[in-house]
Order: structure tokens, then C-alpha cells, then sequence
């Protein structure tokens, strides 16, 4: 089966930190995205990416943006270490 995100941007701890589903959104954010860009590439509900990256953003690791009507979410720097090195 083929993973909807890029693996090579996945960190080789994030998934056993995280969750899958979570480390693979985190590993999406190689650019900024929508709820609904990232609901799309990943084959989740919106609802279950925005909690996802409700998470995310609580602990850090996504920073979110307002772009006109939609919000944009990216990694932060921390979320942009490898897990190992936190």
C-alpha cells in the first residue's frame, strides 16, 4: 500500500511518537496547507485533520496562519527536528 505522504520528510522516530497519522501530516508540511488540502492528500475526514492539528499545535510543533478565508498550518522549527533531538 502507498503512503499519501512523502516518506523521505518523515523523521525515523516521529511515527512512534506521535501516531502515524500524526507524524505523517507533520511530514506533509514540507509548505504551508489548508484542513482541506492536507483532509484531501491524506484520504481523512476534515474533522479528523483538524484535530489532528489541534494536537499538533498545542504541542508546538504546527504554527497556523490566516490566509484570507482558509488557515494555513506549517511546522514550527521544533517541529522540524527529529523527534530524537527534542
Amino acid at each position: 500500500m502507498q503512503t499519501p505522504w512523502p516518506r523521505q520528510h518523515l523523521p525515523p522516530r516521529w511515527p512512534s511518537r506521535l501516531g502515524p497519522t500524526r507524524a505523517g501530516l507533520l511530514a506533509a508540511l514540507t509548505q504551508p496547507a489548508s484542513t482541506a488540502q492536507l483532509a484531501a492528500r491524506h484520504f481523512l475526514s476534515a474533522a479528523t485533520v483538524s484535530y489532528h492539528l489541534g494536537v499538533l499545535h498545542r504541542a508546538g510543533l504546527v504554527a497556523r496562519t490566516r490566509s484570507g478565508r482558509s488557515v494555513l498550518y506549517r511546522r514550527t522549527a521544533e517541529g522540524s527536528r527529529p523527534a530524537g533531538n527534542r
